[in-house]
Formats: C-alpha cells, sequence, structure tokens
C-alpha cells in the first residue's frame, strides 16, 4: 500500500476506461446561503486532462489504502487547498459502473471558502449555484450524476426521542436506571455517529450512507443522572420539562434547508413533528443498526 498506487486506467463492466485503479472519489463541499439555495465548490479541469474544460469535482484515484472520505479529502488539499477541518461530511453517492465505482463525498462548508487551484490538474475553482449547475460544460460522468446528488445536497438532523427509543429497546432493568439506560445508548451510538447510517431512511434520496447531525433529547430522570461521552458527536438537549415539547422546538429551530428525521413511536408527537414538515421513523429503525 503505497502513495499513488491507484494512478492508472481501469475498465468497468460497461466497457468504459476510467482513471483509477482501485476506483476514484471526489469532494462536493456545499454552502447554503440565508435564503436557502445551495452553492456548490466545482473545478474546471485543465485543458490536457481527460475531459480537460470541463467542470466538475476536485478528485481523482483513490489509493488501496483510502476509504472514499479520505481520497476525496486528500484530493480536495491537492487540487483546492481545502483542510478536512473546513467541512463536515454529511453523505456519500456512489456511482456504481461495475467493478468500478466514483464516490461523492457530500461535505458541508461553514462559508463560501476562499478555494483557488493548488495544481496545475484545476484551470479554475468556483462557487456556483445549484440551480445554474446543470447550465455550465460538465464532465459526462459528473452531469449523469447530479441529478441525484442535486437531491442530496440537504443536510439530515436525527432528532432521537431517547426516552422512547430506551422504552422500545426493553433491556432488562432499564426502567430501574433509566440514566444508566439512556448512557448505555448514546455510547452504542458511537458507531453510528462516526460511520454514517448503514440503512437508508425512506423517503430520503439513495445516498449510501448518511452522517446525520444527531440530536438526542433527555428528560425526567434519564436527563438527570445521564453523562454523555465527550466527543461522542451528538448534540444532547436535556428537557428543562415535557421531552416531546423540547422535540417539538428542536424541529421548530432547524434551518430551512434541513431535512429533520424524528426517531420516536409516540404518535401524539409524531402527528406534532410532522405537522412542522418532519420526517418520523420508528425506534426499530435506528436500533437495528446498533
Amino acid at each position: 500500500m503505497t502513495a499513488t498506487d491507484g494512478d492508472g486506467w481501469a475498465l468497468c463492466a460497461r466497457g468504459h476506461q476510467h482513471w483509477g485503479v482501485h476506483g476514484a472519489a471526489g469532494l462536493l463541499a456545499v454552502h447554503h446561503t440565508v435564503d436557502g439555495m445551495p452553492y456548490v465548490l466545482m473545478q474546471k479541469r485543465a485543458w490536457w486532462s481527460h475531459h480537460g474544460g470541463t467542470w466538475g469535482l476536485p478528485g481523482g484515484a483513490r489509493d488501496s489504502h483510502e476509504d472514499a472520505v479520505t481520497g476525496a479529502l486528500r484530493e480536495a488539499w491537492e487540487e483546492a487547498a481545502l483542510t478536512p477541518d473546513q467541512v463536515r461530511v454529511q453523505g456519500i453517492y456512489v456511482d456504481d459502473h461495475g467493478g468500478w465505482s466514483y464516490h461523492t463525498v457530500i461535505a458541508a462548508a461553514a462559508g463560501l471558502l476562499d478555494a483557488s487551484p493548488a495544481s496545475g490538474e484545476s484551470a479554475d475553482m468556483r462557487w456556483i449555484a445549484a440551480d445554474e449547475v446543470a447550465a455550465k460544460r460538465l464532465h459526462p460522468g459528473f452531469a449523469d450524476a447530479w441529478p441525484m446528488i442535486r437531491c442530496a445536497l440537504d443536510p439530515l438532523v436525527l432528532v432521537l426521542d431517547v426516552a422512547n427509543i430506551v422504552g422500545a429497546r426493553a433491556e432488562h432493568g432499564w426502567w430501574k436506571d433509566r440514566a444508566g439506560a439512556a448512557n448505555k445508548l448514546l455510547n452504542d451510538l458511537l458507531p453510528l455517529a462516526s460511520d454514517g447510517l448503514s440503512r437508508r431512511p425512506e423517503d430520503l434520496p439513495e445516498l449510501a450512507q448518511w452522517f446525520p447531525r444527531i440530536v438526542a433529547v433527555l428528560e425526567g430522570a434519564a436527563a438527570r443522572g445521564a453523562d454523555p461521552v465527550p466527543g461522542l458527536g451528538i448534540d444532547v438537549v436535556v428537557a428543562p420539562g415535557s421531552g416531546d415539547d423540547a422535540i417539538v422546538e428542536v424541529v421548530r429551530e432547524a434551518r430551512t434547508w434541513e431535512r429533520v428525521l424524528v426517531v420516536t413511536a409516540d404518535r401524539g408527537l409524531r402527528e406534532r413533528v410532522t405537522e412542522l414538515g418532519a420526517l418520523v421513523t420508528g425506534p426499530r429503525w435506528l436500533l437495528g443498526q446498533l
């Protein structure tokens, strides 16, 4: 396993040649302005490169030891001087050609970051409004994938009704130690927080992985005794009163461009959050991924 061992041409099952022996990955940085319009950072390819002069993403061949996120972030640094701490990964779209695939890593940027060509492979770097992307002369592969990717630019917020989920888990003795049961759930969410969802929520675009912002709402005895793990990657909200009211408030405060998915089996709460535009799913969907 060495750097650049992915450089080279590969033949996919469709009979097409692609750059990247082990596949390829690119970073699609996206920033939503206050009016909700997503802007994406795009690269104009150097004239001498494959499909030179077209617009696409900073990206390229993955090395044998790299996953999609690592490869995409490396390419973004090499071609646009973007560092990993400037973006937050929110999803991965996979364009599978059979034996070869391109992974588009969608990542939120806090602003319209300064970016300029950092290598000879880039002729230009520019933030482009999502509604204007299709009018550009696009790299053929990106042009094919863009309609699906366009639907997945809005980030996902996963709001957890912890009391309801712990009850549905029905582990022995949980009702005697609600704080302990809540802490166990938060700890068990570690892989989900770091590795993303393994099962796609219904009514969401077909990404291979979603990396949501997770908000866990605690109430009552669980809130008083819970001790969340530092650095878990989960926002913990302690309800001052009703947990349902706190969850409704979290949904209400979400940004207009965020997709909100509330995990609960409580019928009354489901009705309240769907009235605000949130999606809902039951605890079994979440527990099946832990």
